[in-house]
Formats: structure tokens, sequence, C-alpha cells
């Protein structure tokens, strides 16, 4: 009998669960660069949330979003970065990252809040220096409007070798880097952002929109957009651009996503990101692309 329970929960959970608290999500991304072209990344997530999450309201993908649930995240981004023509940029790249975020309910609005902690490890190649930093991160906002999001932060940099694990996550190693470059040797920056998904009348699809800036000892901002074709299946599309005067500078990207089951989803991802600016400025000019695939398991 215990077999048995053990196995219809299984079921349950691949096939038709509409409610979830866990999530474990993983993903790699071939580099592609006009230096090198075999560097790898890998990542991995998870998230718990403190109460159970109803994904039957609105897209799969924005179950956590639309019912502002509460939860605290642990993440690990492993890379190795190869490059035979330019042997000081040759090194193995450890982040790991903690985040929590709360929504917390008042009489007037849903109010938000995060913290967000990661360190980076740096093993240099070829006689290079290793390298170590932190990165620490607070946000507060509100849900100003039903499924509207707006919050301003705080990041604290006290390494220019620090990245965001969820950011890699989310969003790849390429626009990660760009932003970290844009704070640069400014280890503080001030961060805001606004998120929004919203259904689309007489219809079972949805959109959504993000966009966010960032302001260190340069500036960068962002712009993403997702059409869910249904709860299951969504398009997306991004840009990013940074005033750092360095390469790469812009990144543009695409995405599709699929849930299999409401536990179980599917991904890919290009990323872009090129110099446009005086190539002559400068000796290497790193144009990337970034191809990832994604999976995703909730129960």
């Amino acid at each position: 009998m215990k077999k048995l329970g053990l196995a219809t929960a299984l079921l349950l959970a691949m096939t038709g669960a509409q409610a979830y608290q866990f999530e474990v999500q993983g993903q790699s991304e071939y580099i592609d660069n006009t230096v090198n072209d075999k560097n790898f990344t890998g990542a991995v997530q998870g998230t718990y949330y403190f109460k159970n999450v109803d994904s039957s309201k609105g897209p799969l993908a924005e179950a956590a979003f639309l019912n502002q649930a509460s939860n605290a995240s642990l993440a690990y981004n492993y890379g190795d970065y190869d490059v035979k023509a330019d042997a000081d940029k040759n090194f193995v790249s450890h982040t790991i990252g903690a985040k929590a975020e709360a929504y917390v309910p008042t009489k007037v609005v849903p109010v938000y809040a995060s913290v967000n902690y990661n360190h980076t490890i740096t093993d240099g190649k070829d006689g290079q220096k290793d390298d170590d930093g932190d990165r620490y991160a607070l946000e507060f906002g509100a849900v100003v409007a039903p499924n509207f999001l707006v919050a301003v932060g705080y990041t604290s940099v006290a390494d220019q070798t620090s990245y965001d694990a969820f950011n890699i996550m989310n969003n790849g190693v390429a626009k990660a880097a760009l932003e970290s470059a844009a704070i640069n040797q400014d280890q503080d920056a001030i961060t805001a952002r606004a998120k929004y998904v919203g259904a689309i009348d007489g219809t079972n699809m949805a959109v959504g929109f993000e966009s966010g800036i960032v302001y260190g000892e340069d500036t960068a901002y962002n712009l993403k957009t997702d059409l869910y074709l249904t709860p299951a299946l969504s398009v997306g599309a991004s840009y990013a651009e940074s005033s750092y005067a360095g390469s790469p500078d812009k990144a543009w990207a695409a995405n599709v996503n699929y849930f299999i089951t409401p536990a179980v989803a599917v991904g890919a991802s290009y990323v872009n990101a090129n110099y446009e600016a005086d190539k002559t400025a400068r000796t290497t000019v790193r144009d990337t692309q970034t191809v990832g695939l994604n999976a995703k398991f909730r129960f």
C-alpha cells in the first residue's frame, strides 16, 4: 500500500498537480564569441514557497508571481571560460546565491521585499590570480495594481568579479555579466524595476512585461516581454543595454518555454551580446552568442 501511495503521488505530480510548494530548475548555456567557441555554463536553483502555490490562475510560468508567493531560494552557477588567444581571461567561476522574497498584505496594497546574497569564487588558470567577491542586494516595493509590481533597491558589490546567480539563471550569463560591468568599480548601485502580467480579454492568452534599470559606475537598463499563447506555452524577447565602455555593451534575446505538465517544463533561449560603438577604440571586441536549455520540476 505504501508503494502504491508513493506511485500515485508521483503520478499526480507529473501529470495534473495544480498546486506546488517546491520548485527545482536547471540550465546550461553554450557560449560562442569572437575569441572562443568552446565554453559552457551550468546552473541549478531550488525554491521553497512558504504556502502552496495555485498554478490554475493563469500562465503556469508566472504562478508564483500571480499568487504573491513568499519564498526562499538557493542557486549555484558554474562557468569554465578558456580563451587560448587571451590568457588573462582564462578562469573557472563558481557563484553561490541565497535569496528570500516576501509579499505582505496591508490595508492599502501588498508590500514586497527581497534580500539577496551572492558569493563568486574565481579560479584563475595558467598562472592567473584567483579571486573572490561578495554581493548584497535589498529591494522594497508594492503591488500597486493587480499583478503589477514596482520595486526599488540597493546593491553592494564588494568585488567586480561578483555576479548574481539568480540573474544568470533567469537571463543568462551574458546579460548578467553586462549588468555586473555596469556597476563596475562603483561598489554601490541603485536599482529599479517593474513587472506586469495580465490576461488578454476573450482568450486564454496572457502577456507579461518587465523593465529594469541599474545605476552604478555606468547605467544599464533592460526590457522584456512574454506572450503566453496558452497557460503552458510562451515565447519571449528582451533587450539590454549599458553605458559601460567595454565589450559587449548591448544584448538582445529570445526564449520559448513549454510546460509538458503543470509540474514539468522545458525551455530554450538565445542571447546575442555585441559591442556596437567605435570598435577601433579597443583591441579585443567580444561579440558573444549563447544558446541555453533549461528544465523545471515542481512538487
